[in-house]
């Protein structure tokens, strides 16, 4: 049950860092298009995609911690007993979920305190979007509350993956082998 919850999230998560990616991509590529051709560039493609780049960091993060294949240093971890590596990497998921909660939470007060300020270069874009659609709630896109919200999500984010990560390795056997991302049988040239 906790590796197919596991999987649903690493799935929702890869499809989420892919999307703001592709999402990013695409504003540069219109922007530049738009740039080299008509003369002139949209004015939200310049920071649109730099707010889209941290929510696909964050959510980017959280997929790595829960497949395991984040940066670690594991010169010392790979030379301990597989009980004592299994201790040492559940104290490290208890660490992130505290650390995940509490970066969701220092986000969150960022979002809270600078978040009623204009985006200038998205304001004008936000308005235009909620007069079109007639959903006024959209011109908080002008605002820079989701953008510095993409801290608190990425926390909880983050601590979600160490909780899945914590019951993963609370119910797996202490003798099983930790799989590295940098381990020489998983690179193939």
């Amino acid at each position: 049950m906790t590796k197919t919850i596991s999987r649903g999230f690493a799935v929702l998560l890869a499809f989420g860092a892919g999307l703001t990616m592709a999402a990013v991509f695409a504003i540069i590529l219109a922007n530049s298009l738009m740039r080299y051709t008509v003369g002139t560039s949209l004015q939200w493609g310049e920071k649109l995609p730099i707010y889209l780049t941290v929510y696909g960091v964050m959510i980017g993060t959280a997929l790595a911690y829960l497949e395991d294949r984040h940066v670690r240093f594991t010169l010392v971890v790979d030379l301990l007993g597989a009980k004592i590596r299994h201790v040492l990497l559940i104290v490290v998921d208890l660490v992130m979920i505290v650390s995940g909660g509490l970066l969701a939470y220092a986000g969150w007060q960022f979002a809270e305190r600078g978040g009623q300020l204009s985006a200038s270069s998205l304001r004008s874009f936000a308005r235009s979007l909620a007069e079109a659609t007639g959903i006024d709630g959209l011109a908080i896109f002008g605002k820079l509350y989701p953008y510095q919200l993409a801290m608190a999500v990425g926390g909880t984010l983050v601590a979600i993956a160490a909780i899945m990560k914590l019951l993963e390795r609370l119910t797996a056997p202490a003798s099983r082998e930790p799989r590295t991302s940098a381990s020489l049988e998983d690179t193939q040239l």
